[in-house]
């Protein structure tokens, strides 16, 4: 019978948690919200926790409008994410609701959405398997608005692709 190895996390002093921190961030974007999620992890008090999140943005390794940016840019390129699932994302990554009004409105606009939606609902339907025009269209809907687009214009993209 094999046993479960339960691994217990590694606590660190502010110091640590600083030096850990930096390196991160030296080689990718890190939110606030994600650091302080590690250094809760890692045993740190509230206060500990606050101080070295403070030293990490007056030295400019962690900024949540920087980091908001590239998050933005990423999952609209790579991964055609809408709008209304972007948002959501930030905010669980603990992004200010300025900071990603700031930031997403901007990149959005000047983003085609309707056509991004298309094409990625165009490449869905060929592996799609269904019965019907309504199942189709029901799926398409369902899958664009698991990627946070709008539904309205799910539904009107929907259409388009079913009549074609």
């Amino acid at each position: 019978m094999e046993q479960k190895v339960v691994r217990t996390p590694k606590t660190k002093t502010a110091q640590q948690a600083l030096q850990s921190l930096m390196r991160m961030c030296a080689r990718s974007e890190r939110s606030s919200g994600d650091a302080l999620r590690l250094m809760k992890r890692w045993g740190l008090t509230n206060e500990d926790a606050h101080k070295v999140l403070v030293r990490l943005q007056t030295e400019r390794f962690i900024d949540d409008a920087r980091y908001a940016e590239a998050f933005v840019r990423d999952k609209l390129n790579l991964s055609g994410w809408g709008a209304y699932k972007i948002k959501m994302a930030l905010r669980t990554k603990g992004v200010s609701k300025d900071i990603i009004e700031e930031v997403v409105a901007p990149m959005i606009a000047e983003t085609d959405m309707a056509e991004r939606l298309e094409d990625i609902m165009r490449r869905r339907m060929r592996t799609l398997k269904y019965t019907s025009a309504y199942d189709a269209k029901t799926k398409l809907i369902r899958f664009a608005a698991s990627r946070g687009y709008e539904i309205d214009e799910a539904i009107e993209c929907a259409s388009k692709i079913i009549e074609e």
